[in-house]
């Protein structure tokens, strides 16, 4: 059993402990800490029974966690993973993993060097429709890949006040994408592998304030597909994915995301091109992917494995985020290095 102590708990946080407390047999959340010792914190840890500590240097020097969680805002991840690793904590933080590729390589290396695993928070690849989707282009039931397309929508903009960091520019770059478009970019790797050029435009259309509500990008990935992904998060709440194969397609979605995700396939017919044919709808067994992904992470400790690593997918995210923030600001495509 891996004993985490969390850096965060508002809603997130409380989500994550929430997924494994209780409920996994290898990793459990012993201790927390936050920012501020608000009184929701302190009764929502005194339900989970473990102690909220005065500040995050005790929890980092208390020998019985092995592990931190984080679920804080984006900016101060750079100095507590760093901290965390240099206390010889391994490291579970919520995506992405940074927001420039110099601290993401910079987070990546101190982990490395004190020999303590790193992971981020893209549960959406534990979802058991996403696996199916990347057996399906493996195995050649959807063809040669040919695009992916989604978006991940919401009214975002609305849930926070003027002043809570959610909104504040410097932890929202490119608007929707810090928050959700990286998962939607992160599942389009996972299935086709990483991200050549991006395109990117990025507005404020609503409130006289915060990040942008209104952002969209097209990419173009190293194997020759091409990609669509629309963050809009003055609107109503929905989100989608669909992969687009020589042989048919596959395309996941709906309104809530925190939930075992059914599958619309649907095949060309090569006796009969003429026929629209109605989508197949596939089913999976009910999961929990935050504790799938923390799980992973436990068993990645165990086993002395890094995740995320020079190179990796964690890290060209960032790099990602990084060009359609570029691209937004000089109206040009990027190339990736």
């Amino acid at each position: 059993m891996i004993n985490a102590g969390i850096i965060g708990l508002g809603r997130w946080g409380q989500n994550l402990v929430n997924s494994i407390q209780g409920k996994s047999d290898k990793i459990r959340v012993v201790a927390g800490a936050t920012r501020t010792r608000a009184q929701e914190a302190v009764d929502y840890a005194a339900a989970q029974k473990f102690p909220l500590l005065d500040s995050v240097e005790k929890l980092l020097a208390d020998p019985k966690i092995d592990a931190v969680i984080l679920a804080t805002p984006h900016t101060q991840r750079v100095q507590l993973i760093s901290a965390a690793a240099r206390a010889g904590k391994h490291v579970f933080t919520e995506k992405p993993l940074t927001l420039t590729s110099t601290e993401a390589a910079a987070c990546i290396k101190v982990c490395a060097d004190n020999k303590v695993t790193l992971a981020v928070g893209y549960n959406w690849r534990f979802q058991p429709a996403l696996q199916e989707i990347k057996r399906m282009l493996e195995d050649g039931r959807l063809g040669v890949l040919q695009h992916i397309e989604g978006n991940f929508c919401g009214p975002s903009i609305y849930r926070f006040g003027k002043e809570h960091w959610r909104l504040r520019p410097e932890e929202g770059p490119a608007g929707g994408m810090t928050g959700r478009g990286v998962h939607v970019v992160d599942a389009m790797m996972y299935l086709s592998g990483q991200i050549d050029n991006v395109y990117a435009q990025s507005y404020r259309r609503t409130l006289d304030y915060g990040i942008d509500d209104t952002t969209s990008m097209l990419f173009r990935f190293k194997n020759g597909a091409t990609g669509y992904l629309g963050t809009f998060i003055a609107t109503a709440e929905t989100w989608r994915m669909q992969v687009f194969g020589s042989k048919g397609w596959a395309e996941v979605g709906d309104v809530q995301h925190l939930t075992t995700w059914e599958m619309r396939v649907c095949y060309v017919n090569p006796d009969n091109l003429h026929v629209h044919h109605k989508p197949q709808v596939v089913s999976f067994p009910q999961t929990s992917t935050e504790r799938l992904e923390l799980e992973n992470f436990a068993d990645a400790i165990k086993a002395k494995r890094a995740l995320a690593v020079a190179g990796g997918d964690e890290a060209h995210g960032v790099a990602v985020l990084e060009a359609i923030l570029q691209s937004t600001q000089n109206h040009k495509p990027v190339t990736l290095g």
